[in-house]
């Protein structure tokens, strides 16, 4: 265990290697397609980028089983999603673990998208997961000297119960002190993950008081209820569904896009949904399949398989891989829903 521990925080030199041989791979990547690219959905996204966000993939993060960043993986995943028509990458959020990825790691895996012809501007919106005023300024800070524009900003998720007047406090707090950045901010509502939900009150008085900073919300709570009321009282918001279940339903009422742990996967079919603004019950089956187990190991399960790569399925603590007895059902049922992918 120590010598995994060293081997996370330590092993620059090695870090270095992984970087220039990452950025060889994605050299040679560039001119690849993916077979299942959907050259008509991601051309209707390039044509209308101000009518809608898009989709932005929830990257996920690809370890080694000393809990390294595999750097090579990484850029060319990223790269893979990009030119099947995701609009940007979304890092750092629940999917890419951020919560787990240290200060300096984020600067190295920017630096890495950096050096492999990403854009941070364009191509990245940026996760923010802290509890500490302190820590969500540091880890913006760090987003904004990259280039990022947008970040996703999680509530402090720590103590639980609080009440609305302290979330905005802490919120508050934090725009306060990035708002010499002139950073779009993404609120982020996951209740299921972080345990502190954003109220439709709280989200409207935070837009009041920063309307140069707060952007838009990413809806991941699941609830219809709320998605709907969200898109009524704050239609002047870019609302992103999280939920995928949601999504057609969301973009007819005005919905710009989503921020998807799906992409990782089937970034054509999401594409298409968006398109047509068209519930796909493929996608409704899926979501349905993956929440049944913990979702951010669910979703890297489904990218080791369609990958043929086992080491996509490696999560770092306190997350765990699922069981190959979880594994096999689940890829069994994507199989059973997507004949014809993977």
């Amino acid at each position: 265990m120590l010598s995994a521990q060293v081997a996370w925080y330590s092993e620059e030199a090695n870090l270095q290697l992984r970087r220039s041989a990452a950025e060889e791979i994605i050299r040679r990547l560039f001119s690849e397609k993916p077979a299942h690219l959907a050259e008509d959905a991601k051309n209707e996204i390039a044509m209308n980028p101000s009518d809608q966000f898009g989709l932005s993939c929830a990257l996920a993060l690809p370890i080694d089983d000393v809990l390294v960043i595999d750097y090579g993986r990484l850029l060319a995943h990223a790269r893979w999603c990009l030119d099947a028509g995701c609009s940007s990458l979304t890092v750092f959020g629940t999917t890419g673990e951020g919560a787990s990825v240290s200060l300096p790691e984020r600067e190295q895996v920017l630096n890495a998208f950096l050096s492999a012809g990403i854009d941070p501007g364009r191509q990245i919106v940026g996760g923010v997961s802290a509890t500490s005023i302190g820590d969500a300024v540091e880890q913006t800070r760090i987003l904004n000297d990259a280039g990022c524009h947008r970040i996703l900003l999680a509530p402090s998720f720590y103590f639980k119960g609080v009440s609305d007047e302290g979330l905005y406090q802490w919120f508050a707090r934090v725009c306060e002190s990035i708002a010499h950045m002139a950073l779009g901010v993404i609120l982020y509502h996951i209740p299921p993950v972080t345990q502190v939900p954003l109220s439709i009150d709280l989200i409207g008085r935070l837009k009041t008081a920063f309307p140069e900073a707060v952007a838009g919300v990413k809806d991941s709570g699941g609830d219809w209820a709320f998605t709907e009321r969200l898109l009524v009282e704050h239609g002047d918001l870019i609302i992103l569904i999280g939920d995928e279940r949601h999504l057609g339903a969301g973009l007819r009422l005005g919905a710009k896009g989503s921020i998807s742990g799906l992409a990782n996967i089937c970034p054509a079919v999401l594409l298409k949904l968006i398109k047509s603004g068209k519930e796909d019950l493929r996608i409704s089956d899926l979501v349905t399949e993956i929440l049944k187990y913990p979702v951010t190991p669910a979703v890297k399960a489904l990218l080791a398989y369609c990958k043929q790569d086992s080491r996509w399925s490696n999560v770092r603590p306190p997350l765990s891989q699922l069981a190959r007895e979880e594994t096999a059902h689940l890829t069994a049922t994507y199989r059973s829903i997507f004949p014809t992918e993977g």
